[in-house]
């Protein structure tokens, strides 16, 4: 008698409802609760799931939060304004907003101070959302390429090594004026940190200075 194979079962497909509901349902509980008294019950309670598939999903608080957050930023786009100087101002007015709102501040302020013990948040959040928002600055140096603003770089590993220092020099600038120092980001300030990182201290501001 020939033997049958009995087909195996695919798994349950992942709802991409399911996991919006989810995201949304942690920034709101980061806002309300804090990180502190944020538990992965509360959130799946808001959002409507049972703990189980939460728990499918994200192995603890950790990973939740880097990926709630890391879907804000995931909404930045690089606009074409024409000059790369104006391209990089429309997308850093986009992130200091993201950055103003307070499920993004209070979520990435606390996965930030997490990771400082724990190596394996700290590479979620490079791979979640540092290395993602990096298309933005290859993004915007190809369009500057293109229009000749930019000279092409030399080899692969320069032009690596140039898209991580244009990132790290942005991102920087803008979490440390508008989570450290606390000030707004504004189309002034924005302006003035354009000018400096596109043509350098040496060149004088609007007063002359």
């Amino acid at each position: 008698m020939q033997s049958r194979t009995r087909p195996t079962r695919a798994g349950r497909p992942r709802s991409a409802a399911a996991d919006a509901a989810i995201l949304a349902a942690t920034r709101t509980a980061l806002v309300e609760l804090g990180w502190s008294r944020l538990t992965l019950g509360d959130v799946a309670a808001r959002a409507g799931v049972a703990k189980t598939t939460l728990y499918r999903r994200w192995a603890g608080k950790n990973e939740l939060v880097v990926d709630a957050v890391a879907e804000l930023f995931d909404e930045l786009r690089l606009p074409d304004r024409g000059s790369l100087a104006a391209d990089i101002e429309g997308v850093v007015l986009q992130f200091a907003a993201i950055l103003a709102r307070p499920e993004a501040r209070s979520g990435l302020m606390a996965v930030v101070a997490e990771s400082t013990r724990d190596e394996a948040l700290r590479e979620r959040i490079r791979t979640s959302i540092v290395d993602r928002q990096k298309r933005l600055v290859l993004e915007g140096r190809a369009r500057a390429q293109s229009r000749g603003e930019l000279p092409p770089e030399p080899a692969p590993e320069e032009a690596d090594r140039t898209a991580d220092l244009i990132f790290d020099m942005v991102a920087g600038a803008v979490v440390h004026r508008t989570l450290v120092s606390a000030e707004p980001a504004d189309e002034e300030w924005v302006r003035s940190f354009v000018r400096v990182l596109v043509t350098g201290l040496a060149t004088p501001g609007p007063s002359g200075m």
